[in-house]
């Protein structure tokens, strides 16, 4: 009777308190954290919507989904490889050291034409066709001259007493020594040849010709500089004119961009090689691509539209994926 008496009231309480009325199957299912659907509910709409609409709605969505994945594309293409960019001729050099034959433009002429006049650009150093920087630190000049030095001193000598010489015999010590000079002559260039060199040695010669291709020095003869601002009255050229440059131009930004472009693509085919997981090298890799980019964007900013800037981005082939967006390491 007593647990009668107790159950009667929780019973009572059940059955006269108003529970919202859901079309559930399970009447056991009063209070349950998650309500049963009921037909005015989403999942109700959902499945009486009509099959054709739904199908078309997924199809264009899967249409746009393609469409954004190819304009992704298309965009990352546009920007270039943000590690190497396109490659030039004097670009490739870099990897031998050498000068590669390019074609000669109106402003650019090569080495092997005459003397260019005073409207026409001289020439640059990066259109080359004859090696000018040698192994050793040497130039071609010291080593025509060294070579006829040795050459002088190597030379057979004359008799004084004409009346005892043999012409016979003179001539064959002078053909001999022709022969001689020949074959040291060809043994010294294959050695100072860049081709032979080492690879701190090809890099030296990479710094030097950067220089004199980029190089302020050479190139504010016939590279124009960005227009002055109307604002200003007291611009950099005024200041270039009453201060003129004290040797080679190794500070500028194209300089130092050039100077990391030879870098970056040292360790980028080191990188991509055998030593994949190469961490110390993948890190001064990306230490290396952050700086040329911060130096591109400030370049940019200060020379965009000028000579200097479409010279350096056609030499170096460098993209916009070199200095926007983000520049990862994979």
């Amino acid at each position: 009777m007593a647990k009668a008496a107790l159950q009667w009231p929780i019973k009572s309480v059940l059955e006269n308190f108003p529970f919202p009325q859901y079309t559930c199957q399970n009447p056991y299912r009063l209070f349950s954290s998650s309500p049963c659907k009921s037909k005015s509910g989403h999942g109700f709409r959902k499945n009486i919507q009509d099959s054709y609409a739904h199908d078309q709605a997924r199809r264009r969505q899967e249409a746009n989904k393609r469409r954004q994945t190819e304009l992704k594309e298309q965009r990352r293409a546009a920007l270039g490889d943000p590690i190497r960019g396109n490659t030039t001729p004097f670009v490739e050099s870099f990897d031998t050291g050498l000068p590669r034959p390019a074609t000669a433009s109106v402003e650019q002429v090569s080495h092997t034409t005459t003397a260019p006049s005073s409207e026409q650009a001289p020439p640059s150093p990066a259109n080359a066709t004859e090696e000018a920087h040698l192994n050793y630190s040497l130039t071609k000049p010291e080593l025509l001259d060294s070579l006829d030095y040795s050459r002088v001193l190597s030379e057979p000598l004359v008799s004084a007493d004409r009346d005892r010489a043999d012409p016979k015999e003179e001539a064959q010590k002078a053909k001999r020594h022709k022969a001689e000079h020949a074959n040291a002559y060809e043994a010294v260039s294959r050695i100072v040849s860049l081709a032979n060199a080492t690879g701190r040695e090809r890099s030296r010669a990479n710094v030097q010709r950067i220089i004199d291709t980029f190089g302020r020095h050479n190139t504010d003869k016939y590279l124009r500089p960005k227009a002055p601002s109307l604002q200003s009255t007291y611009t950099t050229d005024t200041a270039q004119k009453a201060l003129p440059r004290a040797g080679p131009d190794t500070g500028s930004s194209e300089v130092q961009i050039g100077i990391l472009t030879a870098k970056i693509r040292v360790l980028a085919d080191r990188y991509e090689g055998a030593n994949r997981n190469d961490k110390v090298g993948k890190r001064d890799l990306r230490l290396l691509l952050h700086k040329r980019q911060k130096l591109l964007k400030y370049m940019e900013r200060k020379e965009r539209g000028s000579q200097r800037w479409t010279n350096m981005l056609e030499k170096l082939g460098l993209t916009e994926a070199t200095w926007k967006g983000q520049i990862a390491v994979e």
